[in-house]
C-alpha cells in the first residue's frame, strides 16, 4: 500500500464521496480492514471468526432481498441496507484474505482466468474496485430480480464450500486450496454485483464510513452546536448537579439542585413497577458531557438559542426535548433487560442505528456512533452509581468530554 492511500484513508480520514475523489484501491481497502479489526484474533488463528462473519453478512443479503421481494415497494429500506451487507460482506472477504497472506489484487488477478458460467467485464489486471466493474459510472441498484436471486444463491453456496474446507482441515496444509475458494467467492460477488447493478466502489467506500464512524483511527470530537453564540445561549460547559431521594410516605422522588437552586421539577419513576428511574437525568447530562446535546438541559437552564428564530423552534424546541427523553427511556428499557449495562464496554450496532434513526433531522445526527456509544454506556455508569448511593453530585465536563459521580456526603 502506497503511502498517499494510508494518508487519504487512514490519517486524514479524507471524505471518500468528494468529487473527484480518486478511485478506491483494492489493496488499499484491505489495508483500512487491517487497521479497523478489532476481533481480538489476528492472523490465521482468526480466521474462523472471519468467515464466520462472512457466512452471516452473505446470509444478511440474501435476507434483504427475501424482504424486499416480499414486500416489495413498502420495503424502502432495501437499497441502503442491500448496499451496507454488501460492504461488510467486503470487509469479511478481506479480512480473510489478509489473513491469509493474500491481496486483493492477486485474488483479483485470478478472477478473468476461468469465465465459467458468466462473462467477466472487468480489467485483467484489476487494481481497484472500478476496474473491477470496468469502471462503469452510473449504477441503478440495488435491483431484486430472479436473476440477483440466483446469483446471491450461488454466492452463498461459494462461502458455504470455503465453510465447509475451513471445519473439514482442507487449507491446513494447503494455501493454493484457500486461494481457490477465495478467488471463487470473489467472481460470484463481482456477478452479484453487477446483475443487481450495485457498484462494488460504493460499497466499500461506504463501509469504511460505518467502520470509522464506530471505531475512527482518529477521534475528531467535533464543534459545540453553540460555539458561535453568546454565553447565555450556551449550555454550560461544566454542570455540578446535586441529586437528592426524598421519600414522602410509600413514594420515592427526586430533586436536583445546581449550585444550591432546584432544577426542575421532583422526578418520580411515573411506572407501576418501581425501577429507579427518577434517576434518568443522568442521561441527559451525559448526553450534554459527551456530545454537546440536551434539548432537555437548554430547557432546564434556560439558554435556548433565542438569536436563532429557526435553530430556537426545531433544535430547542418541544419535540426536540421529546426526541431526546424518547431516546433516554428507549435505551433505558433495553439497558434495563441486560443488567444496565454492568461489565459492558459496547453496545450492540442495531441499537446505535436505531439511535441515529431516532435523532434523524435533528443537529445531533452528525455524531459519530462511537460517541453516542460512549455517551450511553457513561449515562449507564453514573445511573448505576446514584441507584447504589441513592444520590450523589455529577459533574459534566462538556470541553473535557467527561462525567464523573461524587457520592453523597453523609452525616
Amino acid at each position: 500500500m502506497s503511502d498517499l492511500s494510508e494518508l487519504r484513508l487512514i490519517r486524514t480520514q479524507t471524505p471518500l464521496f468528494e468529487d473527484g475523489s480518486p478511485p478506491l484501491g483494492l489493496d488499499e481497502y484491505q489495508a483500512f480492514t487491517r487497521t479497523t479489526d478489532r476481533s481480538g484474533r489476528p492472523g490465521i488463528e482468526g480466521l474462523s471468526f472471519v468467515f464466520l462473519g462472512l457466512f452471516g453478512e452473505v446470509g444478511s443479503l440474501l435476507s434483504e432481498l427475501k424482504k424486499k421481494q416480499r414486500d416489495k415497494d413498502s420495503y424502502v429500506a432495501y437499497h441502503a441496507a442491500a448496499i451496507e451487507e454488501l460492504g461488510d460482506a467486503l470487509w469479511y472477504f478481506a479480512t480473510g484474505a489478509l489473513r491469509a497472506g493474500l491481496t486483493l489484487s492477486e485474488l483479483a488477478a485470478r478472477v478473468p482466468a476461468t469465465l465459467g458460467d458468466w462473462d467477466y467485464q472487468g480489467r485483467n489486471g484489476a487494481t481497484t474496485f472500478r476496474q473491477l466493474q470496468f469502471e462503469k459510472d452510473n449504477f441503478s441498484g440495488p435491483l431484486a430480480t430472479d436473476i440477483v436471486e440466483r446469483r446471491l444463491l450461488a454466492l452463498a453456496g461459494k462461502v458455504g464450500l470455503l465453510v465447509e474446507d475451513f471445519n473439514n482441515g482442507r487449507f491446513d496444509s494447503n494455501r493454493d486450496a484457500l486461494s481457490a475458494d477465495l478467488v471463487e467467492i470473489l467472481r460470484a460477488v463481482i456477478a452479484a454485483a453487477d446483475d443487481s447493478d450495485v457498484s462494488l466502489d460504493e460499497a466499500a467506500r461506504r463501509n469504511i464510513q460505518k467502520v470509522l464512524d464506530r471505531w475512527p483511527t482518529v477521534q475528531n470530537w467535533g464543534n459545540f452546536y453553540d460555539a458561535d453564540l453568546p454565553e447565555e445561549e450556551q449550555l454550560p460547559r461544566r454542570i455540578e448537579m446535586l441529586f437528592k431521594e426524598r421519600i414522602v410516605g410509600e413514594r420515592a422522588y427526586v430533586i436536583q439542585q445546581c449550585r444550591g437552586i432546584n432544577i426542575g421539577d421532583r422526578l418520580t419513576d411515573n411506572s407501576i413497577e418501581q425501577d429507579d428511574y427518577r434517576f434518568h437525568d443522568a442521561f441527559h447530562l451525559a448526553y450534554a458531557a459527551i456530545l454537546g446535546w440536551s434539548p432537555v438541559l437548554r430547557s432546564l437552564f434556560k439558554v435556548k438559542r433565542k438569536s436563532q428564530p429557526l435553530i430556537d423552534e426545531v433544535q430547542d424546541g418541544a419535540r426536540a426535548s421529546l426526541i431526546e427523553e424518547g431516546v433516554a427511556t428507549w435505551v433505558f428499557n433495553h439497558g434495563a433487560r441486560n443488567h444496565l449495562f454492568r461489565n459492558v464496554d459496547r453496545l450492540d450496532y442495531s441499537l446505535l442505528k436505531a439511535v441515529r434513526e431516532l435523532v434523524s433531522g435533528y443537529e445531533v445526527q452528525s455524531r459519530p456512533l462511537w460517541q453516542w456509544e460512549y455517551a450511553i454506556l457513561s449515562g449507564f455508569k453514573i445511573f448505576r452509581e446514584l441507584c447504589e448511593h441513592r444520590g450523589g453530585t455529577v459533574i459534566a465536563d462538556l470541553d473535557g468530554h467527561t462525567i464523573v459521580f461524587e457520592p453523597p456526603r453523609r452525616g
